[in-house]
């Protein structure tokens, strides 16, 4: 049986126009209340700017035979519990016969600021998915196969992203690939190394300007940082999990 990608890259474009229109929105609408937040966060205090790569998701789950299955995205059912933490609350979760099937991380960064955000991001990412699987080998998740384990970040298109950024640590030098790299490139080669060292079964790392509130445009900086690759992979493991309830 061949894999449905749910027309992902129509449904990503309205995701992004989604995403740009709800910070939009949401910073208005604090102006006008007189009670804006300092900064880009009166963007982001909505809640609401991923729910459309969120939405993208479902679907490829739901068309690739896991139609019955349970796909929370309410905040109060997408806890699972921790191994270095009592519990982590995830952005979606599919359940299928009471196992767990995916468990999904969907976030974006603007600028302009991007250093400590960056380093943020970063710390989560991996201490998410280290208590995870820490979790899953001392049986929190049952005797299921190992779920799928996805991690997105929308980050904003502009020239701070996309500069040269220096390190110069006292003791010892950064790895070669880090060296003059921008924000962006740091945000792929982090999603590559998490794939890498199998943390994530899929992480895409997408970029977008402002702009793209018109046309919901988005670039990309790898095929295996890409959208298409999450999807694919996203797909296939639904379409598995299908075959084997069957």
């Amino acid at each position: 049986m061949s894999i449905d990608l749910a027309d992902y890259e129509s449904k990503a474009r309205e995701a992004v126009k989604a995403f740009w229109g709800n910070r939009e929105a949401a910073r208005r609408k604090q102006i006008e209340s007189g009670k804006a937040d300092q900064g880009e966060r009166a963007g982001v205090t909505a809640g609401k700017n991923m729910d459309g790569f969120l939405t993208l998701a479902k679907d490829v789950v739901r068309l690739n035979g896991l139609d019955q299955a349970e796909i929370h995205l309410q905040r109060r059912v997408l806890t699972l519990p921790g191994y270095f933490r009592p519990t982590k609350l995830w952005d979606m979760l599919v359940i299928n016969d009471r196992r767990l099937v995916a468990a999904l991380e969907f976030k974006s960064q603007v600028g302009p600021s991007f250093g400590n955000n960056f380093n943020n991001r970063t710390e989560e990412a991996i201490g998410t998915a280290v208590d995870l699987w820490t979790a899953y080998r001392e049986g929190a998740f049952g005797q299921a196969p190992r779920p799928f384990v996805g991690w997105l970040i929308l980050v904003e298109d502009c020239e701070r992203s996309r500069s040269p950024v220096r390190d110069n640590p006292p003791h010892f030098p950064v790895f070669d690939e880090y060296r003059g790299a921008s924000y962006a490139g740091r945000y792929k080669f982090l999603c590559q190394k998490l794939v890498r060292e199998q943390l994530y079964t899929a992480a895409t790392v997408l970029l977008s300007p402002r702009t793209s509130v018109d046309d919901g445009s988005y670039s990309e900086l790898s095929e295996m940082t890409g959208l298409k690759t999450f999807v694919t992979s996203l797909a296939g493991h639904a379409a598995a999990e299908a075959a084997r309830s069957s």
